[in-house]
């Protein structure tokens, strides 16, 4: 399974968290480290994370038409 790690920046929908994923990388030419970032909508069966929470997230069967992945871990 696919596992990523990043930040709850939303909680108000129910049974649904919206989680920023950042990842650095190298510029092809430059060298330079660039940040990227994502956000996925997750599925969050007891509604335990809150908003700023470091969580582990995995994909999963499609939940809906945008969520495919579920909380794994919540940390703060």
């Amino acid at each position: 399974m696919r596992r990523l790690q990043g930040t709850v920046v939303s909680a108000k929908q129910p049974k649904t968290r919206v989680v920023l994923v950042e990842r650095y990388l190298a510029h092809p030419k430059y060298g330079r480290r660039l940040r990227r970032s994502r956000r996925y909508l997750v599925h969050d069966e007891a509604n335990t994370s809150k908003l700023g929470e470091r969580v582990t997230i995995e994909a999963t069967r499609p939940r809906s038409r945008l969520k495919r992945f579920r909380i794994v871990t919540s940390k703060v």
